[in-house]
Formats: structure tokens, sequence, C-alpha cells
């Protein structure tokens, strides 16, 4: 789901690509994977969303073409593996940041402060890693709509927010779209125990891509979005 969904100053599979689009609008982008919500996945040269924003055209990468609802698509993930992918990141144990809801954590000073604090509150996760994947999906705009119709503050496609019962629909209502991200998040780190680049990798590029590569995949667009977050954490120092 990638560059960042919404690019402060520029204008989030979940899939960032790097160029947000209105829902009425259809534009073609370069991909290479689309990862469908039975945990299978399909290779292909480029995909274009329809102008009701609710079916994929995929152009495949064994020749034809394909078109499919959205709700069937779990992730798009843009260039698959880099000839020489960056070492997985890792946290030193002297700058272990904690994921965990903690009480002295303050309200983010961020735009949706205040509900992202709660969300986070609510699903016992530190409210500024929230923050941080919130600045990384969509910049903070609850509007944001990515070129596979990844949707809102923490840029969901429909069919993970079914999974965390909120309907697509509701992804443009910031309170929602948090509910849904914040608990596939703590889901996330319960299923990788706390690990958070694997946390993050599953949330960017799927957890059955970091399953079938045994911790973050060599997507360049996954190594990129966790270095963004990593930044925004103040952990810039982290080997990447």
């Amino acid at each position: 789901m990638r560059l960042p969904k919404t690019i402060p100053g520029a204008s989030g599979l979940l899939v960032a690509l790097g160029v947000v689009l209105c829902l009425g609008g259809v534009r073609s982008a370069h991909a290479e994977l689309v990862i469908l919500t039975d945990g299978r996945f399909l290779k292909v040269r480029s995909f274009e969303l329809g102008p009701e924003g609710e079916r994929m055209k995929l152009d495949l990468a064994t020749g034809g073409r394909l078109t499919l609802p959205l709700s069937r698509i779990e992730r798009v993930v843009a260039d698959e593996i880099p000839l020489d992918p960056d070492p997985v990141p890792e946290q030193p144990a002297e700058e272990v940041f904690s994921l965990v809801f903690e009480e002295s954590q303050p309200v983010p000073h961020t735009p949706y402060g205040e509900l992202i604090y709660q969300a986070a509150r609510r699903h016992e996760l530190n409210p500024e890693l929230v923050a941080a994947m919130i600045f990384a999906e969509s910049a903070f705009d609850p509007r944001a709509v990515s070129v596979a119709g990844a949707r809102g503050l923490m840029q969901l496609m429909p069919a993970t927010a079914e999974r965390f019962g909120v309907a697509p629909r509701e992804l443009f209502e910031p309170a929602r779209n948090l509910e849904a991200g914040t608990r596939y998040l703590a889901w996330l780190i319960r299923r990788f125990d706390n690990d958070l680049p694997r946390v993050l990798a599953g949330y960017n590029a799927g957890e059955g891509a970091v399953d079938r590569y045994g911790g973050v995949p060599p997507y360049r667009e996954t190594r990129g979005y966790l270095k963004r977050i990593y930044r925004r954490l103040g952990l810039e120092e982290q080997p990447l």
C-alpha cells in the first residue's frame, strides 16, 4: 500500500504509490503485486481503479486483463524486490520504542490528536506510533485516496476495514477510520509479538508477505515506509 499515500505539499495497501486520487478519477499506475484477501497474489504490469472506486482492472504480467471488486483486494505493493535489498531493521536494546499505551504518553501534537489518543488508548497502543503511521500514510488528510483505493487517515483498503468492523463507506470518517486502523495495528502487534519492523511491514505489505519472507519483505516501497516512520519516531539511526 509505496511512497507516502499523501505527501505534505504534494498530496496512505493501503497502498502508497505517491499519488492521491479522488474517487471519481481513473488513472493507471505501475505495480508488481496485487495481494488478494484469500492470501493469493497476482503479478501485474499495471492496474487501474475504476471511476466508481469499487473495482480494479489488472493487466497481468503473464498477459490478459482481469477486473476484480476492490473488496477482494487486500494490498497493492509496488516494486517487488530491489536488486540489493536493504538489511532488515532492528531495534537496539538500549533504544527500544514502546508499542503499547502508557498513561504518561501525551496526546499527539498533530491534527486529530485527541481522536488518535483515544483510539490508541482504547486498543492499548502508543499514540505516537499511531500518529507517525498516519503522517506516513495520509499526512492527516481524512479524504486521502490512493491509486489503489486505500482510504482515509490510516489508508485502509475496504477489505481490511471490513475485517475489523468498519464499513467501506465509513472510511472517510476520522473516528471510524481510526477505529479500524488501530484495531488492525493492535492485532499485528499481538501477531508479531511486539516486533516493530514486522508490525510496520505487515501494515504496509500484509502479514502474509511478512510470513512468506520470515520478516520484513525485500520490497523497496516497504523498506522506505519503515524508514519514514522510524525517522518520524526519532529512530533515524536505526539500520535500514
